[in-house]
């Protein structure tokens, strides 16, 4: 029996050895796969931070590398002239955030928690418009906001971030309040609470973690977008800091200290926003709430 027990240790031992090899093996070549592309990606930003503290001189001697002294006077240039574009994306993100997350998380509600004729239609409808690209809608949607005289204003704007968020924010906050046990909504109504009050009191709340990943998303792509601010604002003092990054690289061509420091500015309020609230927005994302388990 010994001698058996043996030979079938020294045989598991064979079978499981190579597959821990071949797993470990796995491991590593994943990990590298993933620092690699890690690396890829933080290159740019790393160039960028490195080049805003050079002058002219010393971005032409040493291009990729750190060149003492570091100018941080570059980084006071690049926010005076690219504070008041911020004010404008801001003011345009926190208007659009408003309406698409008030006009959403009601039919929304409706749609998850409400059944009545043409139900089914309207959310089909709403699915069809998360298909019709957005360049489709360019050269109308210019056309309705020149005839209305709205060029050069916030609100050309936020109106059609509105409306596109409005979209998708139906979708996720109907997808995430049917997720929600129909139970709570049942109690909340034998207590004697009516629609608004299960709006107010039941769905915002549970809702938060959708709620957040719309508005994260929504700030996003007003910060990121620069073809339609372009195409519709031509005042300076409008113009969001997308478009006002370009003007700013166009005034200050050979100037690469104060250019990179304002790229930077620009990008570091959605770096901190995604760092700190990421774990909210998988969460909406997976219909979920953060930390429960």
């Amino acid at each position: 029996m010994t001698t058996i027990q043996a030979r079938k240790a020294t045989a598991t031992r064979s079978v499981t050895q190579p597959d821990g090899r071949s797993r470990t093996s796995r491991q590593i070549r994943l990990k590298t796969v993933l620092i690699v592309l890690a690396a890829v990606s933080l290159a740019p930003y790393l160039f960028m931070i490195i080049t805003s503290f050079k002058t002219n001189q010393q971005f032409a001697d040493s291009f990729w590398q750190i060149s003492f002294p570091l100018h941080f006077e570059n980084y006071a240039v690049a926010w005076n002239q690219i504070a008041p574009y911020l004010f404008n994306t801001a003011l345009v993100a926190v208007l659009s955030i408003v309406l698409i997350l008030a006009i959403a998380s009601v039919s929304g509600f409706v749609l998850a928690r409400y059944r009545f004729l043409g139900r089914g239609f309207i959310y089909g409808a709403v699915l069809v418009l998360m298909m019709v690209p957005g360049l489709a809608n360019l050269i109308p949607l210019f056309i309705i906001m020149k005839d209305l005289g709205l060029l050069n204003t916030y609100i050309v704007l936020v109106i059609p971030y509105t409306a596109g968020g409005v979209v998708l924010g139906t979708i996720l906050i109907r997808n995430f309040v049917e997720g929600i046990p129909q139970s709570i909504f049942d109690a909340a109504r034998i207590d004697g609470a009516n629609g608004a009050r299960m709006y107010r009191s039941v769905m915002l709340p549970l809702s938060l973690p959708v709620l957040g990943t719309i508005a994260l998303i929504t700030v996003s792509e007003v910060w990121n977008d620069f073809f339609w601010p372009l195409l519709v604002i031509s005042d300076n003092n409008l113009r969001t800091v997308s478009v006002g990054l370009q003007f700013f690289q166009g005034q200050n061509v050979t100037d690469y200290g104060p250019l990179m420091a304002g790229y930077l500015l620009a990008s570091l309020p959605l770096v901190l926003l995604f760092t700190f609230l990421s774990k909210y927005f998988l969460a909406g994302v997976q219909g979920g709430v953060p930390g429960a388990h």
